[in-house]
């Protein structure tokens, strides 16, 4: 199945076709923050959770386990939109809003809003004319 026909409708400003890309934008988060994170990346990309014995020289394993993590959602992104712009975006964003729960600036309900607000702007900077998509 291909998102093409909904991203043209949001391009040209439709508002219905825009709800189906946010629809496909949560779907791909989720995947990517639960069966695509696996316990691995979901314990070791928090700085403050100690590694595993094997791992014990690695003392600074969390910011590749982070950046693994928000790697798999800027794909996501990327895949769901067409454009590698949104997806580095995501990427930024997305390891920024992790750092920060990690650091328990933020919980988990904050974390999830802020995540899905990332998502709702990136069909709105579509929609907008803020963000063109490639082939589109």
């Amino acid at each position: 199945m291909s998102l093409d026909p909904y991203l043209q409708g949001l391009v040209h400003g439709q508002f219905v076709d825009g709800i189906i890309v946010l629809f496909a934008l949560l779907i791909g988060h989720s995947l990517a923050d639960h069966p695509l994170q696996g316990e691995y990346l979901a314990l070791y990309k928090n700085r403050h959770n100690a590694p595993e014995p094997h791992l014990a020289r690695q003392p600074t394993i969390w910011p590749h386990c982070l950046t693994v993590h928000s790697l798999i959602h800027a794909g996501a992104v990327w895949i769901i939109t067409t454009s590698p712009f949104l997806g580095f975006i995501e990427f930024l964003l997305h390891w920024l809003i992790d750092f920060a729960k990690a650091e328990r600036w933020t919980n988990f309900h904050v974390d999830q809003l802020l995540h899905v607000l990332c998502k709702v702007g990136f069909v709105i900077a579509i929609w907008q004319g803020w963000v063109t998509l490639p082939g589109i």
